[in-house]
Formats: C-alpha cells, structure tokens, sequence
C-alpha cells in the first residue's frame, strides 16, 4: 500500500459542490483505506495499491456517478516533495504563502505555453507537471488577469491549483 493525495479540479467553485463527507465516503467506496480530506476545495489523502492513472480513472468515475465531471491529479509523497523542493520562488513562500499557487498537471507542463502568455506582474516558471505562480502583490489573485490570459494563451485545461499552505499540509499528510 502506498500513501497518494488526490487533487479535484474546480470542486466547490460555480455551483460545483461535493462535501469533505461525500468526497471521503466516496473515496472509501472504491476501496481505498486510511481516507482523510483537506478543507472543502477536492483534496483526498488515502492508502491504495493502485498506480497513480488508476486512481484517477476510478474517482474521476465515481465521482461522476455521485453527478459530479471533474479531473483528478494525482501525487504521492516523493512527487509532493520534489513539488516543494523545486519551487522556484523561495523568498515568495516566505513573504505571502497563500499567493504563491502550484497548478498540478496530469502531464510535463508545455514550455511554449508560456511563451504564448503576454506578460503580467505574477511570475510563472513550469517545473515537470506543475506550473508555479507568484502573484507578487498581496492583492495578487483577487485582481490578477492571469487567468484569462492563460486561456488566451491555450494553456492546459487538465489542471487543478492549489496554494503553497495547501501544498505544504498535503505533504505532511501523506507523510503521516
């Protein structure tokens, strides 16, 4: 058995909504143990013997049949860990935590992406999957045009974001 952590997109958002109740009882259903959830926004920490791609498949399917179409990322704490380790913006963890976001990508992040993406104040690098976003400005997200410019830009939409407090808690999960 290994420990993963599963990531919805869009839970709880425009009408979107899944209890922190239903997601664990849904995630015991299809046979995983030692469920727990994080906040009410899609994050399930559990024990399976299933292979990452596996896992996806089979929330991504109950949760439909529980009348919710939304994508699951999947991590395990060695991902989760070199998630945090490579963060390209150390000092932004330190100064304002909730306004540095990490999009989690079910595959490698696309370079030319960013390429695409006309420039705003955020600073965005793409690490493997994950794309890392400091919004800089305390008011950062709230007032930020980055995601429609991403759309703009044709970036990925299999993507969930969570911020780095969310991250660090995830990881301490799976390491328990």
């Amino acid at each position: 058995m290994k420990r993963w952590a599963a990531l919805l997109r869009g839970v709880n958002l425009g009408g979107r909504k899944l209890l922190s109740a239903d997601l664990k009882a849904l995630t015991e259903g299809v046979g995983y143990a030692r469920v727990e959830t994080l906040l009410a926004s899609g994050n399930v920490v559990f024990d399976s013997a299933d292979p990452a791609g596996e896992i996806a498949l089979r929330l991504e399917a109950a949760l439909l049949d529980h009348g919710l179409k939304t994508d699951v990322m999947v991590r395990d704490l060695a991902e989760m860990r070199a998630v945090i380790a490579a963060n390209p913006f150390p000092e932004a963890v330190l100064d304002h935590p909730s306004h540095v976001l990490v999009s989690f990508h079910r595959d490698p992040f696309p370079a030319e992406a960013l390429e695409r993406l006309e420039p705003g104040p955020e600073r965005l690098r793409a690490i493997g999957r994950e794309l890392y976003v400091d919004y800089i400005s305390q008011q950062g997200m709230r007032d930020s045009k980055l995601l429609q410019a991403m759309n703009k830009a044709k970036f990925p939409k299999l993507v969930t974001g969570r911020n780095w407090n969310t991250v660090n808690k995830l990881a301490e999960m799976l390491a328990g």
